[in-house]
């Protein structure tokens, strides 16, 4: 892998045989988080998702996003940041005593949409059981067509559900009903580094998605390969809430405070 650096932050570690360019990228400096780069999401297919959050995402002064776990009279929440929305998952309203939705959700401008182009993340994974964090991209249109050239593909370069050092890569595609298709790289066992960060990214090009940890190649998938602008999601979610009300037993283990700490998020282009 070839270095590259941004002034005062940790360095990036980019695919060899390619000239990048960096087009986007958080560093989480400041106070505060920059929500002319993030939005929350707080809703899923359609319904308010009622353990997603606006609370918990804070910097810590030193460069650091803290996505918190956070406990309230025993339910438990965490927040989910995008740079852009899925059609999906905005309500619209119920009309009168139709059985419609009407008006349909409302377009939300996206804050960063992109395509192809290396995506990159530094980031500390959470210690206490019963909550996930994942780095991902999503088509704002996933699933309306059955042709994911045009409608998209979701790219997960990391998803961390256990607290045993191990992560997965998954690429799902033609949405989340019967025609839904995934490709998955299986587990990926991390190695330990001295601070317990990580990086972990994706060269997504015309010719596939190839997947890296610590600056190595961990899985590469040839396709299908979404050729429109996706956005980038940075989340967390607690385990037990999409089947019902209650939180899993482990989430019920967590020992607070616990945090998914990311040092910064960079997008590149391949430029030659």
């Amino acid at each position: 892998m070839q270095k590259f650096t941004v002034k005062g932050q940790s360095e990036s570690l980019l695919p060899e045989n390619k000239k990048w360019k960096l087009v986007w990228h958080d560093e989480f400096d400041g106070d505060t988080l920059d929500e002319t780069k993030w939005s929350y999401r707080l809703h899923l297919m359609h319904h308010r998702h009622n353990t997603f959050t606006n609370e918990g995402a804070v910097l810590d002064g030193r460069g650091n996003l803290l996505l918190s776990l956070i406990e309230k009279d025993g339910h438990y929440y965490s927040p989910h940041l995008q740079t852009g929305s899925n059609y999906m998952d905005r309500p619209g309203e119920k009309y009168e005593d139709s059985k419609f939705i009407w008006p349909v959700a409302e377009i939300e401008k996206p804050k960063f949409v992109h395509k192809y182009g290396y995506y990159e993340i530094r980031c500390k994974l959470q210690e206490q059981p019963g909550w996930w964090a994942a780095f991902w991209l999503q088509s704002p249109v996933i699933g309306s067509s059955s042709n994911p050239e045009k409608s998209g593909v979701e790219v997960d370069i990391m998803e961390s559900f256990e607290r045993n050092g191990i992560i997965y890569h998954n690429n799902h595609w033609n949405g989340y009903g019967n025609d839904h298709k995934t490709a998955k790289s299986g587990e990926r066992k991390l190695s330990d580094t001295a601070d317990g960060f990580h990086i972990f990214g994706v060269d997504w090009s015309e010719a596939g998605y190839t997947f890296y940890i610590d600056g190595k190649e961990s899985w590469k998938i040839d396709g299908p390969v979404s050729d429109i602008e996706q956005f980038i999601l940075v989340s967390t979610e607690c385990i037990g809430y999409r089947c019902g009300d209650t939180p899993s037993e482990d989430l019920k283990k967590a020992i607070l405070p616990d945090y998914f700490t990311v040092d910064y998020v960079r997008v590149f282009d391949e430029i030659s």
